[in-house]
């Protein structure tokens, strides 16, 4: 029974995280292209950009007020599914939360002026509160993703069978590794809205190629959705290299790397079988991941084998996600490269049927992408909650029945879902041509 809970506590919390980085990934990326798009109207004095940046700040609020309350059950869940761990480490960790409560309020308070302050105060001011906007949602999501470097590689603090003492709050803020898994998260952030934005828009666009609104709104998106796509790839692989450094087991699953070997080979796709420790399907690139991991074609690479059984991750599941996660990435390079090589020729953001198509097939990636790389970071760091330190099932509550809250808290979250995902196609649905409240000419209002 003790497992069971402790699964439908590791499920609840999977779930609600799944959930809220959907809205918090928005909640960083859409003020960046309000901003952009204002800018773009000051510049041109085209009334589209500004209508534009008007309801992509009104889109900002849907999605931030959505992420504050998901946000906020995700708070309560951490203390009372996860006692033990915050009861033990609240103090080595409190500093980032309390500096991303800072952050959030922040961009809540500069949030209402530039919703209801562009005709009230100076459009300097009115510029100034949507780019603080932008750097406190990001501020947001560095803090809480600084937490989550701690759990991967805790620092700052000496463990004892009675708890952490010598506590020093800014090592533990900074954890090793922290700047490259900031990076890679608040890329992803921009990389999926800008790509799932790009994707909407490429959309309409099939269905009315002379809607010159909806093509002004891609020409904000593709710049953004194209530097995070190629920057990404980028920032990952320095991460993986940390990873490799830090968390070798991590590292062995993510490759379903069985045997320690010198010049180790980097396997596409496969399948593993943990109990033959063989892997099924998958293309071998001869000496790929010692390249990749130590750059050294030579270099020795810890398989699974050299750890204990305990302390594996799940094997299948972590190597699955960071497949999804990297064949997605690579997809939207790909496409990123086309289109800057199609915009420097023409000299124009490309807007041809062919383009628009695989834009709009490319616009659920970076959500997808986004999701398996948290799996990733999540699964492998498994059966640990602070890696090596506390495991997983040491710090669940030992509350019973926590089946009832899991389904309960499922229904709430598809609800809420569905009903979001309604009132933003209601809003998209009214801004194509020839629908009633649309505007002609260019006026065309989208809300994302």
């Amino acid at each position: 029974m003790c497992m069971t809970d402790l699964l439908y506590a590791r499920a609840q919390m999977g779930l609600s995280l799944a959930f809220h980085i959907v809205f918090a990934a928005a909640g960083v990326a859409l003020p960046v292209l309000m901003v952009l798009s204002d800018l773009k109207h000051r510049r041109t004095k085209d009334a589209d950009y500004r209508k534009l940046s008007e309801k992509l700040a009104k889109g900002t609020a849907i999605l931030f007020a959505v992420g504050a309350v998901s946000g906020t059950v995700l708070s309560f869940e951490l203390g009372l599914l996860w006692p033990e761990f915050m009861g033990r480490y609240g103090e080595v960790i409190g500093l980032p939360f309390s500096l991303e409560g800072v952050a959030f309020f922040t961009e809540a308070i500069f949030l209402g002026i530039y919703l209801y302050g562009r005709e009230r105060v100076s459009p300097g001011l009115h510029l100034f509160s949507g780019g603080m906007v932008a750097v406190s949602g990001a501020a947001s999501a560095f803090f809480v993703t600084l937490v989550n470097t701690f759990m991967n590689n805790p620092s700052g603090f000496t463990p004892t069978p009675a708890g952490p003492t010598d506590v020093q709050p800014l090592v533990a803020m900074f954890s090793p590794g922290w700047q490259y898994q900031t990076a890679h998260v608040l890329l992803s952030c921009y990389q999926a809205s800008a790509f799932a934005m790009a994707g909407i828009h490429a959309f309409i666009l099939l269905k009315h190629p002379g809607a010159s609104f909806h093509r002004k709104a891609l020409s904000i998106a593709l710049p953004l959705a194209c530097v995070t796509a190629l920057a990404q790839p980028l920032v990952g692989d320095l991460s993986a290299k940390h990873v490799a450094r830090a968390q070798p087991v991590k590292l062995a699953a993510m490759e379903a790397h069985f045997d320690t070997e010198a010049g180790a080979p980097l396997r596409v796709g496969g399948w593993p079988d943990v109990e033959k420790r063989t892997v099924s399907g998958s293309i071998d690139l001869p000496k790929g991941l010692s390249i990749l991991a130590f750059a050294d074609p030579d270099a020795e690479v810890k398989g699974l084998n050299e750890f204990p059984r305990d302390v594996w991750p799940p094997v299948a599941k972590v190597h699955l996600a960071f497949q999804v996660m990297v064949g997605t990435g690579s997809l939207m390079a790909l496409l990123a490269l086309a289109t800057l090589w199609r915009r420097w020729r023409g000299r124009e953001w490309p807007h041809g049927k062919g383009m628009m198509r695989a834009w709009l097939l490319s616009g659920p990636l970076g959500l997808v992408a986004l999701e398996a790389g948290w799996l990733v970071t999540e699964w492998g760091r498994q059966p640990w909650i602070v890696r090596d330190v506390m495991r997983t099932g040491e710090a669940v509550t030992p509350v019973p029945h926590l089946a009832a809250p899991f389904f309960t808290f499922t229904a709430v979250y598809l609800f809420l879902g569905v009903t979001v995902l309604f009132v933003l196609w209601r809003q998209v649905a009214g801004t194509l041509p020839g629908k009633p409240g649309a505007v002609v000419d260019g006026e065309v209002a989208h809300v994302h």
